[in-house]
């Protein structure tokens, strides 16, 4: 097993110096779900909520997110995104939205951040807009699908 990278050999946290890895695309993908009630998907889905298209929303949230990473993750390096792209899929039984984010970028670091980031931050303003009706909707099974680029190359999720 590696090491934590983000400790310096005093054990002190520190940020990773990045500086003499070289630039290569940087690919990840990260995934999750809200739970809901049946009713409050319904809401979501007619576009019937009273503060507007939840989804569409969401999906702006979810990309601001990611630009804001390392501004919400201490030790995170601040990247120059070139993509991220926010997709929902509503399942009906059990009453769900998936949400699956991709961020993209070229650089001397990694995206996972970021892509993690997007999908909580998506799903947290779902949860936002729809609280007055549905306190008891759960954010769950956030996780890193994919990854590559970078010395460590591609990285997939097993099922």
């Amino acid at each position: 097993m590696s090491k934590l990278t983000h400790f310096n050999e005093e054990g002190k946290a520190h940020m990773v110096n990045v500086g003499d890895k070289p630039i290569s695309h940087r690919v990840a993908v990260a995934d999750g779900r809200i739970s809901m009630q049946s009713e409050t998907l319904r809401l979501v889905q007619s576009g019937g909520h009273k503060k507007g298209d939840v989804l569409g929303i969401a999906r702006i949230a979810g990309i601001m997110g990611a630009k804001k990473t390392s501004e919400l993750v201490p030790l995170c390096h601040p990247l120059a995104l070139t993509s991220v792209e926010i997709e929902f899929e509503v399942q009906e039984a059990p009453a769900a939205i998936y949400c699956k984010a991709t961020a993209e970028t070229k650089g001397q670091t990694g995206v996972e951040m970021e892509a993690i980031t997007a999908v909580q931050v998506a799903l947290l303003t779902i949860y936002d807009m729809c609280k007055a009706v549905d306190r008891g909707m759960i954010l769950q099974d956030i996780a890193l699908l994919t990854k590559t680029g970078g010395k460590s190359g591609a990285w997939a999720r097993e099922s």
